[in-house]
């Protein structure tokens, strides 16, 4: 089962269709849960999701906004999907 924290991060990711990156994973926590997480708790738990399986990711085209640098996109894998949805699903057993 997923921590409170893996949860929200991977559901940010996933409505983000794989486009994910620290500040957008960060923007869509704060608007959708009022949770005003700092970057490297979002970066620290989308490394140990990657390490799981439960995320991919891939650098993205840099860009001049960034100083010319390029961005790191994250994407739930279905291993990821998998263990949100059974996550998701033992906590509504609990929680009825």
């Amino acid at each position: 089962m997923l921590g409170e924290l893996e949860q929200v991060v991977l559901l940010a990711t996933l409505r983000l269709g794989g486009d994910g990156y620290g500040v957008s994973i960060h923007d869509a926590i704060a608007k959708s849960t009022g949770r005003d997480l700092t970057i490297g708790t979002i970066h620290k738990t989308l490394v140990r999701l990657e390490a799981k399986g439960f995320v991919a990711s891939r650098m993205g085209d840099a860009s001049p906004r960034r100083g010319g640098r390029a961005k790191r996109l994250y994407e739930v894998t279905p291993a990821g999907l998998r263990i949100l949805r059974a996550s998701i699903k033992a906590l509504r057993r609990m929680a009825a």
